[in-house]
């Protein structure tokens, strides 16, 4: 396939765009493209797991908006797996791993998550490149290409 071509099967997404995770019930989030991570982090705190019918689930909360603590979403989910990730400052950390949906404007796939708090961080998620898949070229300096979830998408 040449490069042409395959630029034109996909569409742009920004570094940072605004996503929903309709499955843990949360509405919109501000999300950082990041192909330099290869797995995709979500926010989460008080992280406890718990057993429904003979599954493991987790239950954690969320704090949806950046620099804020002040409201919360409380979501659970099926643990998927556990694994040991590299995070941003070089340090291993075991990180249980989930699968939800993810959209992006009128995209809209399963992916995997880790969660870990990213108080800190500037961005309540990360969107690594398993995350991406094959469905979007990251143009660096664009943001918001899809605008707000809920809202008319071309």
């Amino acid at each position: 396939m040449k490069k042409n071509s395959l630029a034109k099967s996909k569409s742009v997404i920004g570094w940072r765009e605004w996503v929903s995770l309709p499955e843990l019930g949360i509405p919109r989030l501000k999300a950082k493209i990041d192909t330099g991570a290869r797995t995709s982090a979500l926010h989460a705190f008080n992280v406890e797991t718990y057993h429904h019918h003979g599954q493991l689930m987790v239950s954690f909360g969320i704090h949806p908006h950046q620099g804020r603590n002040d409201d919360a979403i409380l979501c659970s989910a099926k643990v998927h797996d556990k694994r040991i990730v590299t995070n941003s400052g070089g340090q291993r950390e075991r990180r249980y791993v989930i699968i939800s949906r993810l959209r992006i404007g009128y995209f809209d796939w399963p992916i995997e998550f880790t969660l870990t708090n990213r108080d800190t961080m500037k961005f309540r998620m990360l969107l690594g490149r398993t995350g991406l898949g094959d469905k979007f070229l990251v143009e660096p300096d664009a943001s918001y290409l899809f605008g707000k979830p809920g809202r008319h998408h071309p």
